[in-house]
């Protein structure tokens, strides 16, 4: 089992930042990447970043490039998302999921933490 454990949401209003920091523990040997997905309010749940544990390969969906940026410490266990210039359309539940990514939508053996609120105000 893989326990995740998500921090660094908040309200904040729009043009602002936070940074979401996801740390994982327990058999993490068994994944190979980590990534953040968001629900907003009635929307399913939809990929935001992804990030290979070796080699930092990234993935972001179009809606967040250039203002979304995925990093990771290896030593820690941790990834983190840096968010800029945050609009009112961000505001979602945001959720760290450990496994193998096939795609961005399939992801084998994956594990999920239990979500963070970030609202942005407009």
């Amino acid at each position: 089992q893989v326990q995740l454990v998500e921090s660094g949401g908040g309200m904040v209003q729009a043009g602002g930042s936070l940074r979401l920091s996801c740390t994982a523990s327990g058999r993490t040997f068994s994944t190979s990447s980590m990534g953040w997905f968001r629900r907003a309010p009635g929307k399913e749940r939809e990929f935001v970043a992804a990030i290979s544990w070796s080699g930092g390969h990234t993935n972001y969906a179009d809606s967040v490039k250039g203002r979304f940026t995925i990093s990771q410490n290896n030593a820690k266990n941790t990834v983190y998302l840096q968010m800029i210039s945050l609009k009112p359309e961000d505001t979602a539940v945001y959720y760290c999921r450990a496994g193998a990514m096939i795609t961005t939508a399939t992801w084998g053996e994956d594990y999920w933490g239990q979500g963070t609120q970030v609202t942005v105000s407009s």
